[in-house]
């Protein structure tokens, strides 16, 4: 059981997001969604006993990195600008990932989008699993390509 409706978080935060960036499509909402549910349950902002941050857990060193190393690339200005728009200006961006659920699924889509590894299939849970392991979560992460962890991008996929 998730603390939102997963059906209005996939149609009102992930997809006109993804959309907004130009990073859409279904494979990779269901990804986005799947990555939310895999990494907090959309229950949890804050890690327990780690420092990331969100629906999405990215941790602060990522989003800054992002920026850094990706978005600095001047063949993505207009990304770039995108992103900034999406920014609350009271506030530090790593806040952002807690607060600005736009912004974090942006980030998240980003940290993806890096990888030269095509998404996999919109209906394929397997795959998708296997991309969020290897991707997002890495092998530094506690999360596995399991049983559990299957359920949730099916799950996604469902909504």
């Amino acid at each position: 059981m998730t603390g939102v409706c997963l059906a209005q978080f996939k149609a009102e935060i992930v997809t006109p997001t993804l959309n907004a960036i130009g990073l859409g499509g279904e494979a990779a909402v269901n990804l986005l969604t799947g990555t939310a549910l895999a990494e907090s349950g959309l229950v949890y902002l804050r890690q327990i006993g780690g420092p990331a941050l969100g629906a999405w857990q990215m941790e602060p060193f990522t989003e800054s990195d992002i920026w850094a190393t990706f978005l600095s690339n001047a063949r993505l200005s207009g990304l770039k600008t995108t992103m900034q728009a999406m920014l609350a200006r009271d506030m530090p961006r790593t806040d952002q990932l807690i607060t600005n659920w736009r912004y974090a699924c942006a980030m998240a889509r980003l940290k993806y989008y890096r990888s030269p590894d095509p998404l996999p299939a919109a209906n394929d849970a397997l795959g998708q699993t296997h991309t969020w392991k290897r991707i997002y979560n890495t092998s530094l992460g506690a999360g596995d390509v399991d049983p559990a962890h299957v359920a949730l991008f099916q799950q996604a996929i469902e909504t």
